[in-house]
């Protein structure tokens, strides 16, 4: 069974503004999914729709094979939402937090708090437990809200923006933290603008545009669709015109930092390039790939 089928999936506001264009999209059981977009891309209005917090305009959404109009108590059960924002209570107390949201859901009080205690301690916050939640670091508000999500131990966890204002370490315990959660059979949908961080963790993806997905698949499927890849070639001075002549093939940039940036093909092997820049005296002191591989293939399909 897939965990979220959406159909033909349409939202136009009231004011004529169509943020969703016929989306149909399917996400399977225990699969780590990044949905991927500029800025007013749908994103945001998608998930609205899913969780129920936004009405869609038509088509057909299922969490787990229950659509979300005929039995909107029971697909909601099956969902955990992490929002960008902060939603909490910022007086209350961390436990008291995660109990109340239990609370939500019908968990007596004894099961609310094991499971509090199971969460906050996975998540590094027991320690916390008796503290006001303004106290708390940013990242660690961060982690409450997935430990208040995860109290009534849904199916399905959306994180929308998680690691937002987190720093690396903590990141990469979050990063862990998550495995672990599909590990256990849950499945996971992430929006993130760390693309790095989509690459890392999920294993499909969908990149949606101006109201409509323009590309979706593994991650390895659709990084190996890409046909080029940029690099920062360091060099030991400024090339000069007869340099970048012999490069034009490989569409060189001058960088402010007098590095040469230039773009390889699947046809034109980089060692090629190299090649050419010695054969005119210019020496190669280093490489890099000038960003990740995802991030390429999200900015050719999202700027037109």
């Amino acid at each position: 069974m897939d965990a979220l089928t959406i159909k033909n999936l349409h939202k136009t506001y009231g004011t004529g503004t169509e943020a969703l264009k016929g989306i149909t999209l399917s996400i399977p059981q225990g699969d780590f999914f990044a949905l991927l977009g500029p800025n007013g891309a749908g994103k945001s209005t998608l998930i609205g729709i899913v969780t129920g917090l936004t009405n869609k305009t038509s088509g057909t959404v299922e969490v787990f094979g229950t659509n979300i109009d005929t039995d909107h108590a029971r697909a909601k059960s099956y969902i955990g939402l992490v929002p960008q924002e902060m939603n909490f209570n910022i007086f209350e107390k961390v436990l008291d937090i995660v109990c109340t949201q239990g609370g939500y859901y019908g968990l007596p009080r004894k099961v609310a708090l094991e499971r509090a205690e199971k969460y906050l301690n996975a998540l590094g916050l027991w320690d916390k437990r008796h503290e006001v939640s303004r106290t708390l670091s940013g990242g660690m508000k961060r982690r409450l809200m997935i430990a208040r999500a995860l109290v009534h131990e849904p199916q399905l966890l959306i994180l929308d923006e998680p690691t937002a204002g987190v720093d690396i370490e903590l990141r990469r315990g979050m990063y862990e933290f998550l495995r672990e959660l599909i590990r256990e059979g849950k499945t996971i949908i992430l929006t993130t603008h760390y693309l790095e961080e989509a690459e890392e963790l999920a294993k499909d993806l969908a990149i949606i545009n101006n109201g409509g997905i323009v590309a979706q698949g593994s991650v390895r499927e659709l990084l190996a669709g890409l046909d080029f890849e940029t690099y920062v070639l360091d060099v030991h001075r400024v090339p000069g015109a007869r340099a970048l002549d012999v490069m034009a093939p490989y569409a060189p940039e001058m960088r402010a930092d007098g590095g040469l940036e230039v773009t390889v093909r699947k046809n034109l092997p980089i060692g090629q390039g190299v090649a050419l820049l010695e054969g005119v005296g210019v020496h190669v002191l280093g490489m890099r790939p000038k960003g990740n591989r995802l991030e390429e293939l999200f900015v050719r399909l999202t700027t037109s």
